[in-house]
């Protein structure tokens, strides 16, 4: 039974319950995960794993990865090497639970020369675009090959002429013989194999003829003894076909396929085949751009594992199609940054501040909260001296009332450090650019606090210039600037991508603590948002920082103005 007594339910688990109490399957629960190899996971990826291994952890059960590898052509070994890091990297273990489609091309071989003993296949000799014409409608009745009728002899005779690499591609495929006036257009004497001579990655040049999905994903389901087929709901019209391909070869196992509703996030898209047209086209640097909702992508991106099982867990397992505002993802790695990020100070966008009451050659260290709401993380020493960075948007010649940060004659409390007050700032003749700040600080208010208990309302981030490390930062934001690039037909989708999803910044100024901060760390940079070190290109000479997420949703908020 389920373990997880707090784990939410839903109607895939319900099926499970049931079949639990009727002992169904002898109490087994079964499931797996898979993958064709033929590009790298994404989020929508990333929810079938969660669920498929969360069921099968929660009922004691198994789950298998399974490579859906029956198409030579697109498969390549990189692929399958980083689906198993994804999986890993999300938490979940086979085992000794991992297998292929085609450790399976002689059985399932086997099973189509059944089919055609049982005269439940046919070889056709119709082209590819020939089979298509008489497929029919969803109004009307698709029209029979003229080879339909071929005797079980020659089909037998054909099939092994074909497995023997004697017709070249697309002179022949094997077909079921269902039903051409089936209301179901998958059960129209589909198309079960085809002739493809390309080498294979794991079989060579052992097979020039392979399966289709259709036929393959179910019979490998049975193989492996899988209980429960879950798949995502365009599989629903395929169960027809599923179950007809098990009822006919009668095979010992039969699992159940059950669909759900795949996930569809704003602001991207969810194809293989478009983010690879994205990367093909060299609109992102490649499968793993942390704008790319690849799993590999929000990983160099700084995603957690947590955050993104957390958001599968959140936005739940439906039977009707929908679409999730990406602020829940967003908000999915704010939570979990928040309780688990290092506070730290870095300046993106520096202005010098010379505070000239403080002596030239002095430095003291003040003590700087690692996380104010967990103490137990303790604190570090940051560096303080006559010269600091702030943040240029930290400082207005002309500030409005509201605007408590720095302006001439403005005080304002310097984050874990002192009192300090604006008294003239220089410019740059040419530009009218402000170039630095002149301010006095009150030595009485160290710590932040001032003894005769006036307040400020301004409290800014800030880095000593002597001991500030430069670095890159990289501010990734929504790869589209709508909500669905494919809502508009008249339109390629690549046309909505954002212009402004990638700003890099070169002459950051950071603490110098984070010297010391190793490739994947995160960390919020106060009053910036989390960020964290580039996993490629960042080197301890050369600090690269990306950014994950903002500390509040922007695009909420712009969206509310509007």
């Amino acid at each position: 039974m389920n373990e997880q007594e707090n784990t939410p339910t839903n109607f895939i688990r319900n099926i499970i319950d049931e079949d639990l109490k009727i002992n169904k399957n002898n109490g087994r629960v079964v499931t797996r995960f898979p993958p064709e190899p033929n590009g790298y996971l994404h989020i929508g990826h990333a929810k079938s794993i969660c669920l498929n291994f969360g069921i099968a952890k929660d009922y004691n059960g198994a789950c298998h990865l399974r490579f859906d590898d029956t198409n030579p052509s697109k498969e390549e070994t990189e692929y399958i090497d980083s689906i198993k890091e994804d999986v890993k990297w999300l938490g979940f273990d086979w085992g000794e639970n991992i297998f292929y489609a085609s450790g399976y091309f002689g059985q399932l071989y086997d099973f189509a020369v059944q089919l055609i003993k049982m005269d439940k296949a046919f070889v056709c000799s119709l082209s590819a675009d020939e089979i298509r014409q008489q497929r029919g409608t969803l109004t009307e009745p698709g029209q029979e090959s003229p080879y339909r009728n071929r005797s079980v002899e020659e089909n037998l005779e054909l099939f092994a002429k074909m497995r023997a690499g004697e017709f070249g591609n697309g002179a022949h495929v094997l077909r079921a013989k269902i039903d051409m006036t089936s209301g179901n257009l998958n059960m129209r004497d589909p198309v079960i194999y085809r002739i493809m001579h390309a080498d294979h990655h794991r079989t060579g040049g052992q097979w020039c003829i392979y399966p289709m999905y259709d036929f393959a994903h179910c019979l490998s389901d049975a193989i492996e003894a899988i209980t429960h087929s879950i798949c995502t709901l365009e599989f629903e019209d395929h169960r027809p076909l599923y179950d007809w391909v098990l009822d006919t070869l009668q095979t010992e196992h039969h699992p159940q396929q059950i669909e759900f509703a795949r996930l569809n996030l704003d602001f991207t898209v969810m194809s293989k085949r478009k983010l690879m047209q994205l990367v093909n086209d060299k609109l992102v640097s490649g499968w793993d751009d942390p704008r790319m909702l690849t799993v590999s992508g929000l990983r160099r991106r700084g995603y957690t594992p947590a955050s993104i099982r957390n958001f599968c867990e959140q936005i739940g397992v439906g039977k009707r199609n929908s679409r999730i505002d990406m602020g829940i993802l967003e908000n999915a790695i704010r939570d979990d940054l928040n309780e688990i990020a290092p506070r730290v100070m870095g300046v993106l966008d520096p202005l010098k501040v010379i505070i000239d009451n403080y002596p030239e050659d002095q430095t003291e260290e003040l003590e700087a909260q690692n996380h104010p709401q967990n103490p137990e993380m303790g604190s570090r020493l940051v560096p303080f001296s006559r010269e600091l960075y702030i943040e240029q948007t930290d400082f207005m010649e002309e500030p409005p009332n509201k605007f408590f940060r720095l302006g001439p004659g403005r005080e304002v409390r310097l984050r874990y450090g002192y009192f300090i007050t604006c008294q003239s700032f220089e410019k740059d003749a040419k530009s009218g650019a402000i170039t630095a700040i002149h301010c006095t600080y009150d030595p009485a208010t160290k710590g932040g606090n001032a003894p005769d208990g006036r307040k400020v309302k301004g409290t800014i981030h800030w880095v000593s210039a002597r001991h500030a490390v430069k670095a890159q930062i990289r501010l990734y934001d929504r790869l589209f600037e709508v909500e669905n690039p494919e809502a508009d037909k008249e339109k390629d989708f690549k046309e909505f991508i954002n212009p402004h999803s990638l700003e890099v910044l070169d002459n950051c100024q950071l603490e110098p603590a984070l010297t010391a901060a190793q490739p994947g760390d995160s960390f919020q940079f106060e009053r910036q948002g989390y960020f964290c070190v580039e996993t490629k290109d960042s080197t301890p000479e050369a600090l690269i920082f990306n950014r994950t997420v903002t500390l509040r949703d922007s695009w909420a908020r712009e969206n509310k103005k509007g």
